[in-house]
């Protein structure tokens, strides 16, 4: 699919994607300011939703990357990584077949649902560390609720995907692992299944809008490490309320755009 937007609006999505990657890189909730901002400047809903997945996608590998050493043993990722791939696929199969209007509708409550996310990270976060402890039993109760929600995750992700990080913490939270570092890398390493499942689908269904997929990939990566640069200077905290106020506004203002 060829963009349709006019060649001005492609400069601001470069530089919010250079935005997105850089709070990416730092606390997360970048898709807070980039589907928006697709909405904004005129591009459907539905295909705003598909563009960001695919365009966001590859800023995301970086991630993975960096916590690759941490990740838990093959049988923990492929206990998660199946329902992830199944719901990822099932959540964009989902999303094509959303009527326009009924996801313009949706549009600002999935915005406000991530932010609300986002506002809730850091002590939901530690909240989780500390009871993981008490149910870390890896029973077959657990190991299957833990596959249960991730499931819905994956649809979840794969249908829109900002604030799913949040979601899995909690799941790994159930099947008792730990360790910080170990939850993040395997975090992103089943968030880059859920999403490029999708993505893969998005692209075959032709429902993205390349011009804008190449800027926001360039943009996130190169957000990205900027963020890795500054994350120290700035600190978590700041940039994720400055996310948090952001989401607010832009749920308020994508659910003007559908009242009117």
């Amino acid at each position: 699919m060829l963009a349709a937007v006019a060649p001005w609006k492609h400069a601001v999505v470069l530089v919010v994607a250079i935005a997105g990657g850089f709070v990416n890189a730092i606390a997360g909730g970048g898709s807070l300011l980039t589907f928006p901002t697709l909405v904004w400047v005129g591009v459907a809903p539905v295909a705003a939703s598909a563009t960001n997945t695919v365009g966001l996608w590859p800023g995301s590998l970086g991630g993975v990357v960096g916590f690759r050493r941490h990740l838990p043993e093959r049988s923990v990722i492929m206990l998660l990584a199946v329902p992830s791939l199944a719901g990822g696929i099932l959540g964009a199969v989902l999303l094509l077949h959303t009527p326009q209007r009924i996801f313009e509708g949706l549009a600002p409550v999935l915005v406000l649902l991530a932010t609300l996310l986002l506002a809730v990270q850091e002590p939901l976060s530690g909240l989780l560390r500390q009871r993981s402890s008490l149910v870390g039993q890896r029973t077959a109760g657990f190991a299957t609720a833990a596959v249960v929600f991730q499931f819905v995750v994956g649809v979840y992700g794969g249908f829109f995907g900002a604030g799913i990080g949040i979601m899995m913490l909690a799941a790994l939270a159930v099947l008792g692992l730990t360790d910080i570092h170990q939850m993040n890398g395997l975090k992103n390493l089943l968030a880059i299944a859920i999403n490029g499942v999708a993505a893969v689908y998005f692209v075959l269904r032709g429902a993205v809008l390349w011009a804008d997929v190449a800027l926001m990939a360039a943009g996130s990566i190169a957000g990205g490490l900027g963020g890795a640069a500054l994350a120290q200077r700035l600190g978590r905290r700041l940039v994720r309320h400055a996310v948090v106020a952001i989401g607010v506004i832009a749920s308020l203002s994508l659910l003007l755009k559908f009242l009117g």
